[in-house]
């Protein structure tokens, strides 16, 4: 089994691996968890959860598009908000739900301590199948 590194020329190079990953005959496609990332590289809309969720999601669409696929090819995400309050998770969680429309595919909600990159407070992971 084969695995092909995507790279999202549209997305910041800033970041340490590949933005997806295709596995198999290509049907199956990981991405990494999407960022509030700018061009170049920057975290981008500081202490803003719904600012971050809107970026983060035109992030994952990219490199959803680098893989072939579109947010309607999504098997599964995970959402993350550096958050301990509820109404942090609300806030991310609309804009994500928004984004993916009547495409209600199974997802992971979770407040986490921290994530990676300093003044980031959202990140989203899918797991996508790219079309025949």
């Amino acid at each position: 089994m084969s695995v092909e590194l995507v790279r999202a020329p549209a997305l910041a190079d800033t970041a340490p691996y590949a933005y997806a990953a295709v596995v198999g005959p290509g049907s199956l496609v990981f991405t990494a968890g999407a960022c509030p990332l700018d061009a170049d590289g920057a975290v981008a809309r500081a202490g803003d959860v719904a600012g971050q969720a809107e970026m983060v999601m035109d992030n994952l669409v990219v490199a959803l598009a680098a893989a072939g696929c579109a947010l309607t090819d999504v098997a599964k995400s995970t959402v993350y908000v550096a958050s301990g309050d509820r109404a942090d998770l609300v806030a991310a969680w609309r804009v994500v739900r928004a984004r993916f429309g009547d495409h209600d595919a199974p997802s992971t909600l979770l407040g986490v301590a921290q994530l990676g990159y300093p003044d980031q407070l959202v990140e989203v992971e899918a797991v996508a199948v790219r079309p025949a």
